[in-house]
């Protein structure tokens, strides 16, 4: 009997000290005050929208063309518009007497970029995206309509259908076929439940380049003290490479109380979402952004060397770090970035009308006066149209990150095509001899505006070729490529192996590029791929730089993992 009482006794005591804290909500992502509160807002319509009262509460009725006339205009806004901070970010690295002559040269092309994209023509990427929607809706807010999401995804469908953006969505027919769903549909929309009596929108367009360079890495509580997790940073961001167009918005997220939470808190914070975060976190699972060490990673990025594609200093704009609540037992670190096409808006439904985050609609303002001596050394011309070996000779002449200008004909081919291609190769029927006269430029035009050569055409990722160029210069083929983005170490030997070139194009001045470089565009095989068809392009001063020679030698070889 004693023995039951002790034990009695003791668990009772093991109960009291663990007795739960009383309930506490904490919202994870609390901020200090609204996402929204400093975004300049211009009124779409009054119409739409009313009230009425029941049971003591004021109701939001919304109309559900509201919604569709929201992301139609935020579609067609973010498509051709920037956000001012960003291009004074571009403008500032203009001023900067640290950043290299290369930082200067592309901050310029895309400052002229989104000049001309602003006037509503061309867009300023060809790579128009997928349409993202996260909505929040609060609890006094009735929509009348069928669907939101069916609402809103109109929206979108209106402007890919009836603007000179590209369709980028392709539908699984079974596990491997696939065919484009010719509107850009589906678009991801999310919509979530909140307080309060308004509809709450951030509107974004994430191509693939930048998307593709989003990571998730699982690791432990062991990563978690300063020197070890600047070290990882620093690793892992050196990786990211060129191929989502520098300078980034790179944003890194440590913990989540999911994989998917850390993920998605990285997409957020790269839109800087969530900028009015708390500086600290607390003992309920508070996020908070890290200024210290946002400052730390920033001045890595400056000091990598990589620069704003072809060398220097300004290979992000700026970092955002988060830290999250976590599971004991895991540790998700995420990383990715917004790149130079920075496309998001936010927008708001409330009693007194339909409003959408105005962007800048006059850029010219942040180009400054520049001569041609501030932007680089000695432009090398290129005769496309002069035979392959003598276009070998020439470039041979000179080392990696020379700037060229190249005039002529290039050959414009992609995943699928490649794949064709290899069929081809692959059957005894050799190379077509279109990609042996002329160099290949992986690209994938958007839709070509009444009036205009070419719709905006900037250059696609080129790693998603690496696998083909070995064999294609093997059978002559390939020997000059054009890109944007860093390569494998196997196209670095492929090139040194067969004397081959891959040059480096500007990632994200596609409208610049249609209006002021391409000057015929026509389909020379596969016309049924649509923007993966092979095409014939005529270029006149295309700016480019030598990354990978047929010495072997590579711009991006310090930064290679492969």
């Amino acid at each position: 009997l004693l023995d039951s009482s002790w034990r009695l006794s003791r668990l009772s005591s093991r109960c009291l000290a663990t007795a739960p804290r009383p309930f506490h909500y904490q919202d994870v992502m609390e901020m200090t005050r609204p996402a929204d509160s400093d975004t300049p807002y211009k009124k779409l319509t009054t119409d739409y929208v009313c009230t009425s009262e029941h049971l003591g509460k004021k109701i939001l009725h919304v109309d559900g063309k509201a919604l569709t006339l929201l992301a139609q205009t935020a579609m067609v806004d973010i498509a051709h518009l920037l956000r001012p901070g960003h291009l004074q970010s571009l403008a500032n690295i203009l001023k900067d007497s640290e950043a290299s002559k290369n930082d200067k040269f592309v901050a310029l092309e895309l400052l002229k970029n989104a000049n001309i994209a602003a006037n509503m023509v061309l867009p300023g990427c060809q790579d128009t995206g997928t349409a993202i929607v996260i909505g929040k809706k609060g609890q006094y807010v009735m929509t009348h309509c069928a669907d939101d999401a069916s609402a809103l995804s109109h929206g979108v469908y209106n402007t890919y259908t009836g603007t000179n953006l590209r369709y980028s969505q392709v539908s699984p027919l079974d596990m491997y076929e696939e065919k484009n769903t010719g509107t850009n549909l589906p678009a991801q929309i999310e919509l979530y439940s909140t307080p309060g009596r308004e509809y709450k929108f951030l509107f974004m367009a994430k191509g693939g380049g930048s998307a593709n360079k989003t990571f998730l890495y699982q690791q432990t509580k062991s990563v978690l003290n300063p020197e070890k997790l600047l070290k990882f940073v620093d690793e892992k961001i050196k990786t990211l490479g060129t191929a989502a167009c520098p300078p980034y918005h790179l944003a890194i997220v440590i913990g989540g109380t999911s994989a998917e939470a850390c993920l998605k808190t990285v997409k957020l914070a790269s839109a800087r979402y969530l900028d009015n975060l708390h500086d600290s976190g607390n003992e309920h699972g508070r996020a908070f952004r890290d200024h210290q060490f946002e400052e730390q990673v920033l001045a890595l990025t400056r000091q990598c060397g990589i620069g704003a594609q072809f060398g220097g200093k300004y290979f992000c704009h700026d970092v955002r770090v988060v830290r999250l609540p976590r599971h004991g037992a895991s540790c998700p670190i995420g990383i990715g970035v917004s790149c130079s096409a920075d496309r998001q808006a936010l927008g708001k439904i409330d009693e007194t009308g339909v409003y959408l985050e105005q962007l800048e609609t006059d850029p010219s303002k942040y180009l400054p006066e520049i001569r041609d001596s501030d932007l680089g050394d000695e432009v090398v011309k290129v005769d496309l149209n002069q035979p392959m070996d003598k276009v070998l000779s020439l470039l041979s002449k000179y080392p990696v990150r020379t700037r060229l200008s190249l005039s002529g004909t290039l050959v414009v081919a992609r995943d699928i095509a490649h794949a064709k291609l290899k069929q081809r190769l692959d059957s005894g029927q050799g190379l077509p001899q279109y990609i042996k006269d002329h160099p290949v430029y992986y690209a994938g035009p958007a839709k070509t505006p009444e009036g205009y050569a070419s719709g905006s055409f900037g250059p696609t990722t080129a790693g998603r070729m690496d696998s083909y160029v070995d064999q294609f210069q093997a059978a002559g083929g390939s020997m000059v490529m054009l890109a944007k983005g860093n390569r494998s170490r196997a196209v670095t030997e492929a090139c040194k192996k067969h004397g081959g070139f891959y040059l480096g194009s500007i990632g994200g001045p596609a409208a610049i590029l249609a209006q002021n470089s391409i000057k015929k565009v026509e389909v020379l095989e596969y016309q049924e791929l649509g923007m993966e068809a092979v095409w014939r392009v005529e270029v006149e001063n295309f700016p480019a730089f030598i990354v990978v020679d047929n010495k072997g030698n590579d711009f991006f070889k310090q930064w290679q993992t492969d």
